[in-house]
């Protein structure tokens, strides 16, 4: 062989090499870090092609629909097998209540922090309502109809239909008479149910090793779709609704320090690998799926906590979503020119909180809603043709100030019971 083809050879040893070894370099991250760099590759692409990112379009799809298959089956397996895996059914009483309390509460709080920054930034002012949207979203259910749309008449169509409140009822009904039957029949069920649910968290692996292109695909697709829409006083009310949010998110860190004495930051970059499904797929339901994941294989929480307060969480609990609701009912408002009493604060408050947990969880699932509570307040609803145009990037936050409520009780009722249980160990951490 001649010098040129043996330095020809050496060379091209060198690139292989370096190719290996940036590829052995990747495997070796962890899934986080790789969906963080997808989503990063994913606004760059998006901001290159812009209109043309649609092409992408698919394998986002298909990602939300890998999700989605897995999550309904999870949700319903985990919670009888964290229900069941408790003692007895006061035990599931008292988590109940002060979950239930909590979600309350901070979506109260969510509503009031909405309608505080939208009132002081002011974004529909200047906004001129153009457009159009469908009239027939439907009335303001009474509280009556929400509680009896818990309960499920046909089991299987809930599942069939995606229904997670209704799922969530049936699973904490089946999992509370498994905990009233005999001991052995109980171990039996309890045992069945567990492997249930390590087979599909098992699946959630399998899908989530296609969650960084996933991920990179939606991003494009949302940067080149929507770049160029955020102007004026739509930048604003985007800016009203972040605000609100980053906000929220310091609230729940406040809380994580006072009440679980952990460290935000540590606990931040922990649960980092929810935050970049939730902004890209805006689904809660799609996202629990690494919610339920974060907080088995990362935080390590009981299963009996997590697989309840999760998925009730991702129905009930919709913090950033109601902000989102009370910044686009103030900005209707504003560009129609009309102002609310306190009085009328306080039924936006009550309606709003009533309405939240209709959602659903899904892509978009908000903006029907947002709908529903402008129409409401007797307000025009052209606005939401408008806010449909840049929905996608307020569900972002949404979806993510959802998922993090979700988490932070999750972790804060988990070091709760830890120390309860085991107040000397709690006291010397």
């Amino acid at each position: 062989m001649s010098l040129a083809g043996v330095h020809k050879s050496e060379a091209g040893d060198d690139k292989s090499d370096a190719r290996g070894g940036v590829f052995s370099a990747y495997k070796k991250l962890s899934l986080g870090v790789k969906i963080l760099l997808w989503l990063v590759v994913g606004i760059i692409v998006g901001m290159v092609m812009r209109e043309r990112a649609a092409i992408f379009e698919p394998l986002g799809d298909l990602f939300i629909r890998f999700l989605l298959m897995a999550s309904i089956p999870l949700v319903f397996f985990n919670l009888i097998a964290g229900i069941t895996s408790l003692t007895d059914v006061s035990v599931l009483g008292r988590l109940g209540a002060r979950t239930l309390l909590y979600y309350i509460v901070t979506t109260a709080a969510a509503l009031g922090l909405g309608l505080a920054i939208a009132s002081l930034i002011k974004p529909g002012h200047g906004m001129s309502l153009e457009g159009a949207v469908p009239k027939d979203f439907g009335k303001v259910p009474a509280v009556s109809e929400l509680l009896t749309g818990l309960v499920p008449s046909n089991v299987f169509e809930a599942m069939a239909t995606g229904n997670v409140s209704q799922i969530v009822v049936f699973a904490l009904m089946l999992g509370i008479a498994t905990l009233m039957l005999p001991k052995q029949q109980k171990d039996s069920l309890q045992e069945s149910f567990s492997l249930a649910a390590a087979l599909l968290r098992q699946l959630v692996a399998l899908v989530l090793a296609f969650a960084p292109v996933g991920v990179a695909a939606l991003a494009a697709v949302t940067v080149g779709e929507h770049g160029p829409s955020v102007l004026g006083p739509l930048a604003k009310f985007i800016a009203t609704v972040w605000s609100a949010q980053a906000i929220m998110v310091l609230f729940y860190m406040l809380m994580l320090m006072l009440v679980s004495r952990r460290n935000p930051f540590t606990w931040l970059r922990a649960t980092a690998p929810l935050y970049a499904t939730t902004a890209a797929t805006c689904s809660s339901l799609a996202s629990l799926v690494v919610s339920i994941d974060v907080a088995d294989r990362i935080l390590k929480i009981p299963q009996s906590i997590y697989s309840f307060t999760l998925p009730l969480g991702a129905q009930l609990n919709k913090d950033g979503t109601s902000i989102m609701l009370a910044s686009v009912l103030l900005f209707t408002a504003q560009a129609a020119g009309v102002e609310f009493s306190l009085s009328s604060m306080v039924s936006i408050l009550f309606v709003g909180l009533v309405l939240s947990e209709g959602s659903g969880g899904i892509p978009g699932g908000g903006l029907v809603i947002a709908t529903i509570f402008v129409k409401a307040f007797n307000l025009p609803l052209e606005i939401a043709g408008i806010v449909a145009g840049i929905y996608r990037l307020i569900d972002m936050g949404s979806t993510t100030v959802n998922c993090m409520g979700d988490l932070v009780w999750t972790t804060m009722l988990a070091d709760m019971e830890e120390r309860r249980l085991n107040p000397i160990e709690a006291a010397q951490k």
